[in-house]
């Protein structure tokens, strides 16, 4: 029998939503609206527990008002020789991040949290190597005007799915975790909950 308990998901990311949407689920999507500050500059966390902590902040934060829903809470952390980094603000700042990423590799953590009844029932972390072609000066500053959004939208400046693939030489991991989240264990543990596609 099929679970049709309500869907939510606790990110405005229109990679996330649009890989759901692939998958065939149907779901409403409320932004959570959390500080990601005090899990983010904790030096005492790891790339990986920052990403599990803000998904699953953001899923707990949803399902508060929402605790009849299986709510989904999302984030991606990038980390390159021990920095985080953070979404540009403007183009400059994507320009200039892109040159520090640029010939070198960096690592991207996406973590994804399921919470119902105001609890985290589930949550999972996948993390991808990524290996940046060197990037001349030309280059950047044609990509950075095809790019647009992807700019400041994406936190290395760049989306995979379009392209930012150009950027790239090889990538090790799970393509659906580039994008921001590790689909496959959400969906296994959603099938265990006896949710389908439509």
């Amino acid at each position: 029998m099929t679970n049709k308990t309500k869907i939510i998901l606790a990110s405005g990311s229109k990679a996330r939503a649009d890989m759901l949407r692939g998958a065939g689920l149907v779901f409403d999507v409320i932004p959570a609206d959390i500080d990601e500050s005090t899990i983010q500059d904790d030096p005492a966390k790891s790339p990986q527990q920052k990403a599990l902590e803000l998904a699953g902040a953001k899923a707990l934060a949803v399902s508060a008002q929402n605790p009849d829903a299986f709510v989904i809470g999302g984030d991606q952390i990038l980390e390159l020789e021990g920095e985080i980094f953070s979404k540009a603000g403007d183009k400059e700042e994507a320009l200039a991040k892109l040159r520090r990423l640029s010939g070198k590799t960096h690592r991207l953590i996406s973590a994804v949290a399921l919470a119902k009844g105001n609890e985290i029932i589930w949550s999972h972390s996948g993390e991808v190597k990524l290996h940046m072609r060197g990037l001349d000066e030309n280059f950047l500053q044609d990509y950075a005007a095809k790019a647009g959004q992807a700019l400041t939208r994406a936190v290395g400046g760049y989306e995979l799915e379009s392209q930012g693939s150009w950027l790239f030489e090889r990538i090790e991991g799970d393509y659906f975790t580039v994008l921001g989240m590790p689909l496959l264990p959400l969906l296994g543990r959603l099938k265990e909950e006896g949710v389908s596609y439509d």
